[in-house]
């Protein structure tokens, strides 16, 4: 498993830089909160890992978003990932084709990340279960599940490990990559290392337990020995 860690500022960032993935998001604006373009920059410029730029948990704006995924691209992020925080099948093929012909028609070797929410029910929004097909016949990279909401309540509250690894083997079959998040503890990475997915993603884990706390270098190190 690869390690994803999403800082929201500069000096977060270097805090991160031991991690697989720098994962630049604002967890003021949301679960997959965008940050600023020129975060984006400055911290391409600070490493060579590569470096992932949420766009948001998007309602059904798919001009919007793929403006945002544009921009994402354009500033240096090499994963562009976005939310779907809408119900319906048709609605999500369009909005993750859209995503994908504003990175790939100027940035064909980066990678979108498409995510839905493992607490979909309470959100009203698409289960997750049913997004590889529509990732990969949209022509995106990677499909992932995190939670809307971050109350204190984790992926596995809401999805089994029995779904989560359907979810890792459908997408597979597909030809995606994976990436699983949503309040994960480091009492999950044994589950975790079970399911196997190709990406994790964290932020709690690594600010003491509190995603509203600063990122700490030690508890990133941390993370990356429990895996390898």
């Amino acid at each position: 498993m690869q390690l994803l860690v999403s800082p929201f500022s500069i000096e977060e960032a270097r805090q991160a830089l031991a991690a697989d993935i720098i994962d630049i998001k604002n967890p003021r604006e949301g679960s997959l909160g965008a940050n600023f373009p020129w975060v984006i920059r400055e911290v391409r410029a600070m490493t060579n890992k590569p470096l992932s730029a949420a766009i948001g948990d998007y309602p059904f704006r798919p001009g919007g978003a793929s403006l945002a995924a544009y921009g994402a691209a354009c500033a240096g992020a090499d994963y562009i990932k976005a939310g779907l925080m809408f119900e319906g099948v048709k609605q999500a093929g369009e909005f993750i084709a859209a995503i994908v012909k504003a990175v790939k028609d100027e940035h064909p070797e980066k990678s979108v990340v498409i995510a839905g929410y493992a607490d979909f029910e309470r959100l009203g929004t698409i289960s997750p279960l049913l997004l590889p097909p529509l990732i990969a016949r949209a022509g995106a990279d990677v499909a992932m599940i995190d939670t809307g909401i971050k109350d204190g309540k984790g992926l596995f509250d809401f999805l089994g490990e029995s779904a989560l690894s359907r979810f890792i083997e459908e997408s597979h079959d597909l030809g995606l990559e994976t990436a699983l998040a949503g309040s994960l503890t480091f009492g999950d990475l044994e589950e975790l290392r079970t399911i196997g997915p190709d990406i994790i993603g964290v932020r709690g884990m690594v600010c003491g337990g509190d995603r509203n706390s600063a990122i700490q270098a030690d508890l990133v190190k941390k993370v990356m020995g429990s895996i390898r």
